[in-house]
């Protein structure tokens, strides 16, 4: 039994769509054979706890990324909320991403973003297939927060920080507590959270 065919999407209307998602946003970086070298990237998820595992999509048209590849190592710097120019920067081609900007070798070697709200080094893991982009996967080797930093955020198409009152955060344990369903599924239980 088949369902209904999807209808097509218009690229535009795609973009829109999916732009409703907020998310972080990282610079990946490695040490090149001519010195260090970046990119933009806000797709960035973790995936794994053990072993520790993230993933992130970078455009098959990059040219920055076969050299981060070839490197074997990167680092993330996860931007924080005063670091939109340092972002912009690091998604334009055909300039010195680095002009100005701070950083300092991380455990693995590649740059580590001066002012970043979190780092992390990491060692190429797997790398897939993902249509028009590259699915990378890499395993965490060293990370470092620094909570008093608020992260910059990437909402429809522009970046956006969080409200002052952000620290009044729901506690994610009391929303969710996802149990195993028998179906095979995870059903979360939800329940009011607390503000603390």
């Amino acid at each position: 039994m088949t369902g209904p065919s999807a209808p097509a999407v218009a690229d535009g209307t795609a973009r829109e769509v999916l732009g409703h998602f907020a998310s972080g946003v990282t610079v990946v970086t490695a040490a090149g054979p001519a010195g260090p070298l970046g990119l933009t990237c806000q797709s960035f998820v973790s995936l794994s706890l053990d072993p520790l595992l993230v993933s992130f999509a970078t455009a098959r048209s990059s040219r920055t990324w076969p050299l981060v590849r070839e490197a074997g190592v990167f680092g993330i710097s996860v931007l924080a909320q005063d670091q939109a120019e340092v972002s912009a920067a690091f998604a334009r081609s055909g300039t010195d991403r680095f002009r100005g900007v701070g950083w300092s070798p991380g455990p693995g070697g590649a740059p580590l973003l001066d002012g970043a709200c979190a780092w992390l080094s990491c060692a190429l893991w797997q790398e897939y297939d993902g249509g028009d982009h590259h699915l990378v996967i890499g395993r965490v080797t060293a990370l470092r927060a620094d909570p008093a930093r608020r992260p910059l955020i990437f909402h429809r198409g522009r970046y956006r920080v969080l409200a002052p009152d952000a620290d009044a955060v729901m506690d994610a344990d009391a929303v969710m507590d996802a149990d195993a369903d028998t179906s095979g599924g995870t059903v979360p239980r939800a329940s009011f959270a607390r503000v603390r």
